[in-house]
């Protein structure tokens, strides 16, 4: 019953190296200038059809990000592909996302093709671009090795129909194939949740056929499928194999890069889900078991690598905690923004993740946040409603929206080091050495000596 099936193809690679301009020219649409600060900040599911000998071929795209903050992502990408192209740009060559990209791939064991971008560039050079690969131990076809390379530019489209060429002669050597006969299995690439349609999830069919009519279930999340639709939003009745799809009505949001498995009638699905609670109870009372550092641990642990003793009762060694509430548009999104988190490192202060949710920031939000002073609300491609303002102005709590990674984590560093506890420091200015007391009563004395 096997079929040959549609490749699926993540395009990696440093920030700004070309990724989201090349999957705009190929589907002729325009993202680039829809993304806030130039900057690809979420994973994202297209199909594209290329003519080859006369025939129309499908091939499905997913774009990841290139900033640092998205690493799980792109590993998220590379585990949901077939195929990988890692863009490398002809003006600046190899990158730190770039050999992030790459370790991915190696990772998940994908066959891969070189994109050489940005040839249009006045200051572009091929041969820079490949040496530079060989100098990192990515050996193209030329250059010591047998990686396929093809030279590209997204802004003129020259090279591009080489690129789509070459990853369909790919697929064919590997020979990707399907069953659709079977209830479709398939893996999430992205969920989210609004105020209309409630929670919706972008996916990927691995294998097998799903139909409107099934039920899906990932982890402790399922949907009764009702609502299907293709990449672009149109209404479908059955996606198969390699298909982007989105489907609408979650009973909860599914986990990014989770497997979905589709069965039959309801009853079926909830005798499923319950085992995985039964799973997830037990790992979560291992978990539970198991021993976390306190801040008293901490500075006592400093202190023995110091060969040192610290008295943690002081108040020159408190460590401040700063709660934060994290709201975001995407799971996705929600990792890139604890990622930024982790990088923040300020004397004394603890950031600490109180809750995380995706949609817009709410009233419950904000009465969490007033439970301790001084939490922080934050939103990430998320709005806020009218009724949470304005009870957040009422109770002092501070609520900040952004839509940019790196300014998130530039206002956080800030607020961290606002929040570094005081400290009393008692200063030894000068030494004096008495020579003579002249007289002395209760309250005063009055002295000679020499300054040291």
């Amino acid at each position: 019953a096997l079929q040959t099936r549609p490749p699926v193809v993540v395009v990696m690679g440093h920030i700004d190296h070309g990724k989201s301009t090349l999957l705009d020219y190929i589907r002729k649409t325009n993202i680039v200038d829809k993304e806030v600060g130039g900057i690809t900040q979420r994973m994202s599911a297209y199909e594209v059809t290329h003519e080859q000998d006369g025939v129309q071929k499908h091939i499905t795209f997913l774009g990841t990000p290139g900033h640092e903050s998205f690493n799980a992502m792109r590993a998220r990408g590379a585990l949901s592909a077939d195929i990988a192209i890692l863009i490398v740009s002809a003006e600046d060559a190899v990158k730190p996302q770039t050999l992030d990209a790459y370790r991915a791939i190696k990772s998940a064991r994908l066959p891969f093709i070189v994109g050489i971008s940005k040839i249009d560039k006045p200051n572009a050079s091929v041969d820079k671009a490949k040496l530079s690969l060989a100098e990192n131990e990515i050996y193209v076809e030329g250059y010591g090795g047998e990686i396929p390379f093809v030279p590209f530019s997204g802004k003129t489209g020259e090279g591009v129909n080489d690129l789509l060429d070459m990853i369909l002669l790919t697929a064919e050597v590997e020979g990707f194939k399907a069953d659709v006969s079977v209830p479709a299995e398939c893996i999430v690439i992205e969920a989210n949740r609004d105020n209309v349609r409630g929670v919706s999830a972008t996916l990927i069919v691995k294998n097998g056929t799903l139909k409107i009519g099934d039920v899906l279930v990932s982890g402790l999340a399922s949907s009764s499928v009702r609502i299907l639709e293709d990449f672009t939003g149109k209404a479908i009745k059955e996606a198969g194999p390699s298909k982007p799809i989105r489907v609408v009505g979650w009973s909860e949001q599914p986990e990014v890069g989770g497997l979905c498995f589709t069965f039959k009638t309801k009853k079926e699905a909830e005798a499923f889900i319950e085992s995985e609670r039964e799973r997830i109870a037990e790992e979560t009372k291992k978990v539970a078991n198991q021993q976390r550092l306190s801040a008293h641990d901490i500075l006592a642990n400093m202190a023995s690598a110091n060969g040192e003793e610290v008295d943690t009762t002081d108040p020159a060694n408190k460590i401040a905690t700063l709660a934060i509430i994290i709201k975001g548009d995407t799971n996705g999104t929600l990792e890139a923004v604890k990622y930024e988190l982790s990088k923040i490192k300020v004397e004394r202060v603890n950031l600490k993740i109180v809750q995380t949710g995706i949609g817009d920031i709410t009233e419950n939000d904000v009465k969490l946040a007033g439970g301790k002073a001084g939490t922080l609300v934050i939103g990430f491609n998320t709005k806020v409603d009218n009724s949470a303002r304005q009870l957040a102005l009422r109770m002092g709590i501070q609520i900040e929206t952004f839509d940019i990674i790196y300014k998130l984590t530039e206002w956080l560093t800030i607020k961290a080091e606002e929040n570094i506890p005081k400290r009393n420091v008692e200063e030894e200015t000068g030494t004096l050495k008495i020579l003579k007391v002249f007289s002395a009563n209760k309250d005063k004395q009055v002295i000679g000596g020499r300054v040291e």
